[in-house]
C-alpha cells in the first residue's frame, strides 16, 4: 500500500502520462464544481450591487478573482486533509491521496491562484480583495484543521463558503451594506441543512477518517435532524429580506416564500425518517433551491 500523497513512481509526476491527464488532475484540484457556486454567486453580488447598471468587465474581474482565492483554498485544503482523504471512498482517488500530484507541487499551485486572485480582486476593488483573504484564512487557518476536532467547524466552514456573494457586492456597490449581509446570509443559512444532508449519507466515510461530525458522534442522526431543521426554518425568513432591503421585487418574495417552504419540508422529512433517502432527497433539493433563487431575485432586481 503506497503512502498516501507520495509519488507510486520513481519518475517525475508530469513526464509519466499525458499533459491532458496533468492539467485535469490540477483543475480536479481547484474543485470546478464548487468553484462554479463561486462565480455565480460573487458575479450575482456584484450585479445586485451595482448602482446602475453593472460593468461586464469589472464584473467578470471580480468572479474571476474570487474563483482563483477560493479555488486556491481548496487545493490549500486538500494538500492539509490528504491523508484523511486516502481514507475515504469518495476522495480516496483525488490526485493527492492517490499520488498523481505532489503535496508540495499542490502547494505552490494553490498559493499562485490565491495570490493571482487576491491581486485582481485588489485592482478592481480593494475591500474586496479583503474580503477574500479573509475568506482564504479562514477556511484554511481556521476551519481545516478545525474539522478534525470539532462538529462545530460545520458552523465555520459555512463563513468563507458565505462570503462570495459579499466579496461580489462590496465590489460592486462600493461598501458592504444590509443588502450584501442579505446575501451572505442567506448562502450562510443555507450551507447547514445541505452539508447535514451530505455528512449523514458519508457518515460512515467521515468516521473512517475520524472527522467528528453530528452523525459520527450521533449515530441517531436527532441532532443532525434537527440543525438541518432549524437552519432551513432560519432561512426562510432571511430569503425574504432582499425584498424588505429593496434589492429584489415582491415576485421574488413570494418565489423565495415557497422555494423555502419545500426547503424546510425536506429538512423536516429528513429530520423524521433519518434515511439516506430523505438526505439525498434534501441534497438534491438544497442544490435546485439556489440557482432557483438566485435567478428570481436577479430577474426581479
Amino acid at each position: 500500500m503506497k503512502e498516501a500523497g507520495a509519488n507510486p513512481v520513481n519518475v517525475p509526476l508530469a513526464l509519466d502520462r499525458p499533459w491532458s491527464g496533468v492539467v485535469a488532475d490540477y483543475v480536479a484540484l481547484t474543485k470546478p464544481r464548487l468553484n462554479l457556486l463561486v462565480v455565480v454567486t460573487s458575479a450575482a453580488g456584484y450585479y445586485l450591487g451595482s448602482n446602475g447598471s453593472p460593468e461586464l468587465l469589472p464584473m467578470t474581474q471580480v468572479a474571476a478573482g474570487t474563483a482563483l482565492v477560493a479555488g486556491g483554498a481548496a487545493v490549500l485544503n486538500q494538500v492539509s486533509e490528504r491523508d484523511t482523504d486516502a481514507l475515504m471512498r469518495r476522495t480516496r482517488t483525488r490526485p493527492l491521496p492517490d499520488g498523481r500530484v505532489t503535496p508540495v507541487d499542490a502547494r505552490t499551485f494553490g498559493i499562485a491562484l490565491a495570490v493571482a486572485g487576491l491581486g485582481l480582486l485588489a485592482f478592481a476593488s480593494l475591500l474586496a480583495a479583503l474580503l477574500a483573504l479573509a475568506t482564504l484564512v479562514i477556511y484554511v487557518a481556521i476551519y481545516t484543521p478545525m474539522k478534525r476536532r470539532s462538529s462545530l467547524a460545520t458552523l465555520v466552514g459555512a463563513v468563507p463558503g458565505a462570503l462570495p456573494p459579499l466579496i461580489g457586492w462590496a465590489a460592486g456597490h462600493g461598501s458592504v451594506s444590509i443588502g450584501g449581509w442579505a446575501l451572505f446570509g442567506i448562502v450562510f443559512l443555507w450551507q447547514i441543512p445541505h452539508f447535514m444532508a451530505i455528512a449523514w449519507m458519508y457518515r460512515d466515510d467521515y468516521s473512517r477518517a475520524g472527522f467528528p461530525m453530528l452523525p459520527v458522534l450521533e449515530p441517531d442522526g436527532r441532532r443532525t435532524g434537527r440543525q438541518a431543521v432549524f437552519y432551513a426554518a432560519a432561512l426562510l425568513p432571511v430569503s425574504l429580506a432582499p425584498t424588505v432591503v429593496a434589492v429584489s421585487g415582491i415576485v421574488y418574495f413570494w418565489i423565495a416564500f415557497l422555494l423555502g417552504a419545500i426547503m424546510l419540508g425536506l429538512a423536516v422529512r429528513f429530520a423524521v425518517r433519518r434515511t439516506d433517502e430523505a438526505a439525498r432527497l434534501l441534497f438534491f433539493g438544497s442544490i435546485t433551491y439556489l440557482p432557483l433563487l438566485w435567478a428570481a431575485m436577479i430577474l426581479d432586481s
